[in-house]
């Protein structure tokens, strides 16, 4: 696994609502600043413009309120 640092892309997986009208998606995010290997202050890149989040934690799939490692691409 790759070590975090600034400036790498990586993807976030939002809240979404809890009546899931709106559902957790997979946003592009940004690095901005590195607390620790699993923490990380990101600024996430939405269609309607850029939101900052401080203090986010890593998972190894992708899990609401949390980031993680893009996957290689499998497509064909």
């Amino acid at each position: 696994m790759p070590y975090p640092t600034v400036g790498r892309i990586v993807h976030y997986t939002n809240l979404g609502d809890k009546d899931e009208k709106y559902p957790a998606e997979t946003q592009a995010a940004l690095i901005t600043k590195v607390h620790s290997e699993v923490s990380v202050n990101l600024c996430v890149f939405y269609s309607t413009g850029m939101f900052f989040m401080t203090s986010v934690t890593r998972a190894e799939e992708p899990e609401r309120g949390r980031w993680n490692w893009p996957r290689a691409f499998e497509g064909g």
